[in-house]
């Protein structure tokens, strides 16, 4: 969300508005801490869309009717109302995160803070946020950054079409078609894509184009009844919308008409002093409060919880009041700043290249992450050894009461991001908008006489470099279809991100069927999560699952080949194992990145629904990683390149395991 300070000359000042930006910020403060009732929050961003469309727009009108707009002073304005404030916090968040923050990350923040004073924040978050492997990554504390991004871009090009339209009844043209276009864009991509939906600034421009509609056609509306129901349509929707909530679909008409409701009628409670003075720092409060809430228990070295959430967010206002009083005001009021564009312009050049060269020295220094002493080398032992399975079990075991990372870990943390299968490089493992696998996709000995299929969602793709191996050794023909979510069972899934039915995986499940039909493989090897919901949540979830897969197998078996299903793997919790790994590391307690077994098991249904399955080899892999207690490094070897995906290394580790509990194809 972006509270950028948009308020008009003080000819044109509304203290009902100052008020509503406040309502505005505090439903994203109260949402992003984790107050009850207010899991809606986010429809903030909506009514500041609004809010600033409409004030940009009132201020441009204006100077034009007074002949006086110049783009060049326009630029100049918002450079030096907003960068500086956003400078700071962005070069206090790069250091804090350098001090607090596991050092893994470093790189990854950087490229964030960059994008932030680039403004094409929102277009990273939407590119990262598509990226199936990043799911489960920790938010950015400058993720926040990205209604900014979507905010100025708009401003980039709306002066210049308010220059083009000239008349009232062609900016008004203009503007209809912008938010026609932009709100079924919005209503289209929350169907296809979630993070475009959310960061795009083609599904957000309509939001900002209301206000400015609002701002040409000045509406008056009479009486206090319109301004008091949209400030309560708000806080519906703040209350009714929650991360489940397809957004901004047609939810989002809630919160804009609401704005809007109260932009053209008033409100007087807005007007209060209490909200006004909010209102005022608003800005500086959205900028502090995240980075703030993210950082801040790590600072304190405790965990987080709402109660602290809530007095970081009060610590955030008090950083948002010393910035307004000895950033924002002497800046902005600075009479050569504001008499000479071209000196406020250098000033956010100057600002913007001490934001990059912060985070790029950030980047290149990061902490070192400690580590003990060199261990024996787990992949080199279980290649040689008679009896790999004794080898991997000893390690495991051992494992359980590893403290510190061993010097010679592999993948190291630094480098663990790019240790993942070959298919998700090649193309041959597809991600949620496909509905069919790639042609090609051979591996092995692609003349071999005997075809083995890989087939299954994420967790069949972490497999493949085990399989590649085996197959390797028996000079099979290795064939890979595999796409992120979907699981190989023949049922109708939900899927979180799109929330919607995943309609694309029946689909690519039907493709990959046919193909494997055509291929006539002599084994099918299936590797899937257990992580997911039937669409029907009303029937016995055990038994759709067990016919889902009985439908699936015999599917498979009718092309004549024999079945293997490899069950899911252990999770390892809600941070990434790396970044764990890191912050445990200073501690000597990188157990606590570990699980007991009955804690790391997802889909108990799915994993029941494996039982008696009639001709499938069903290949249980937790002995492989766990002991009763699932460790994430496993002799010399990191285990985990996120919270449940396992790394190539290992995959590779254990492919003499996976070489014995497979059958022999037909």
């Amino acid at each position: 969300m972006s509270l950028s300070p948009t308020t008009p000359d003080r000819a044109g000042h509304r203290p009902d508005i100052e008020g509503l930006r406040a309502v505005a910020v505090l439903l994203v403060v109260l949402g992003h801490a984790g107050v009850p009732l207010a899991a809606g929050g986010y429809v903030g961003v909506d009514v500041f869309f609004v809010i600033s469309g409409f004030l940009i727009t009132s201020l441009l009108r204006r100077e034009a009717a007074a002949g006086r707009l110049s783009i060049h002073r326009f630029y100049a304005r918002r450079a030096l109302r907003l960068l500086p404030a956003a400078a700071l916090v962005l070069v206090a968040t790069l250091v804090a995160a350098r001090l607090w923050l596991p050092a893994i990350r470093l790189g990854e923040l950087a490229r964030d803070a960059l994008s932030a004073t680039g403004y094409v924040a929102n277009l990273r978050f939407a590119l990262t946020g598509t990226d199936y492997l990043d799911a489960d990554a920790a938010p950015s504390p400058f993720q926040h950054f990205w209604s900014l991004a979507v905010e100025e871009q708009f401003y980039l090009a709306w002066p210049l079409l308010l220059l083009v339209a000239r008349t009232r009844a062609r900016t008004a043209g203009v503007l209809v078609a912008v938010v026609a276009g932009s709100f079924t864009a919005g209503v289209l991509e929350s169907a296809r894509s979630a993070p475009w939906a959310y960061f795009g600034p083609h599904t957000r421009a309509w939001e900002l184009g209301a206000g400015a509609l609002l701002a040409v056609l000045a509406p008056r509306l009479r009486g206090a009844w319109p301004g008091a129901a949209g400030l309560a349509a708000i806080l519906v929707a703040a209350v009714w919308c929650d991360g489940r909530t397809p957004y901004p679909g047609v939810a989002a008409l809630l919160p804009v008409g609401g704005a809007m409701a109260v932009l053209a009628g008033g409100c007087r409670p807005l007007a209060a002093r209490p909200l006004r003075a909010v209102g005022r720092l608003s800005y500086g409060w959205y900028l502090w409060h995240w980075p703030v809430l993210l950082i801040g228990p790590a600072a304190l070295g405790v965990d987080a919880s709402p109660p602290l959430a809530l007095l970081l967010a009060a610590a955030a206002l008090g950083l948002s009041w010393v910035t307004y009083h000895l950033v924002e005001n002497p800046l902005r009021r600075h009479p050569r700043l504001r008499r000479r564009p071209n000196r406020a312009l250098g000033l956010g050049a100057g600002l913007s290249g001490a934001v990059a060269a912060t985070a790029v020295t950030v980047a290149l220094l990061p902490h070192p992450v400690p580590a003990g002493a060199a261990i024996r080398d787990l992949p080199v032992a279980t290649a040689r050894a008679a009896d790999p399975y004794a080898v991997v079990a000893r390690a495991v075991r051992a494992a359980r009461d590893t403290r510190e990372l061993p010097a010679n870990l592999t993948p190291s943390l630094a480098r663990v991001n790019a240790d993942k299968a070959r298919v998700w490089a090649d193309g041959c493992h597809v991600e949620a908008p496909a509905t069919a696998a790639p042609a090609g996709c051979v591996y092995g000995d692609p003349a071999g006489s005997t075809t083995v299929v890989l087939y299954g969602d994420s967790h069949a793709a972490h497999w493949f470099p085990a399989l590649q191996r085996v197959a390797g050794r028996h000079r099979w023909r290795l064939v890979s279809l595999s796409k992120s979510s979907c699981s190989a069972a023949d049922l109708r899934l939900w899927h979180d991100g799109l929330r919607r039915e995943y309609t694309e995986c029946a689909r690519f499940h039907a493709g990959a069927l046919a193909r494997i039909r055509a291929l006539r493989p002599g084994l099918v090897v299936i590797g899937s999560s257990f992580n997911y919901r039937p669409v029907d949540t009303r029937a016995d979830e055990s038994g759709q699952w067990r016919a889902a897969w009985q439908r699936t197998a015999a599917a498979l078996r009718a092309t004549g080949a024999r079945v293997a299903i490899i069950a899911d793997t252990p999770y390892l919790g809600g941070e990434r194992v790396p970044v764990c790994l890191a912050r445990q590391a200073r501690l000597k307690r990188i157990d606590r990145c570990g699980r007991r077994v009955p804690a790391a098991l997802r889909g108990p249904a799915q994993r029941r629904s494996l039982t008696g399955l009639t001709g499938v080899t069903v290949i249980d892999p937790v002995p492989w990683l766990c002991a009763g207690f699932c460790p994430p490094v496993i002799g010399n070897v990191l285990a985990y390149r996120d919270t449940n995906h396992l790394t190539t290394t290992y995959a590779r580790t254990v492919a003499p395991l996976l070489d014995a509990a497979l059958p022999e194809p037909e």
